[in-house]
């Protein structure tokens, strides 16, 4: 069942399997608010079997791009358009959210980006990233990596 996150009072419901569940709901609380801020859109989840699509997307491009697989089962994803921006998101038990930012125009800007939740390492398949650290009011310290897409998909 779809449902909308509510960024105010932040809650693990869809996280309960992560060992990290409050951390990785207050990321998620941060991904939505940006979204519902900049593209006045709501962030809704859904579960990785109510939208099989998004989580095959998401998969698809990091292997294709980069060759990761990502070892952690994914918990929540959301994928919609806003802007002429295609966007994939998908929570894993881990900690781990990974984003796809994909601009539907030709030559426009695509990019993965990776954030890892307050007290998560950097799992192996991203080792050879670099993450930067910023701090969020509803995440603690957000630790985050990217990289840009060349190919179509």
């Amino acid at each position: 069942m779809s449902r909308v996150v509510d960024f105010v009072t932040v809650s693990t419901t869809g996280l309960e399997a992560s060992p990290i569940a409050e951390a990785l709901a207050g990321l998620r609380a941060n991904e939505a608010r940006y979204i519902t801020n900049k593209y006045g859109t709501p962030f809704t989840v859904s579960t990785p079997g109510e939208d099989p699509e998004t989580l095959a997307w998401v998969t698809e491009i990091l292997q294709e791009e980069r060759g990761i697989v990502i070892a952690s089962p994914a918990l929540e994803v959301s994928g919609f358009e806003a802007d002429g921006i295609r966007f994939g998101y998908v929570f894993y038990a881990s900690g781990l959210a990974i984003n796809v930012m994909y601009t539907l125009a030709d030559a426009g800007k695509r990019a993965v980006g990776f954030k890892l939740s307050l007290g998560m390492e950097i799992p192996e398949e991203l080792s050879a990233f670099k993450f930067a650290r910023q701090r969020s009011k509803l995440a603690g310290e957000i630790r985050g990596s990217y990289f840009v897409i060349k190919g179509e998909h």
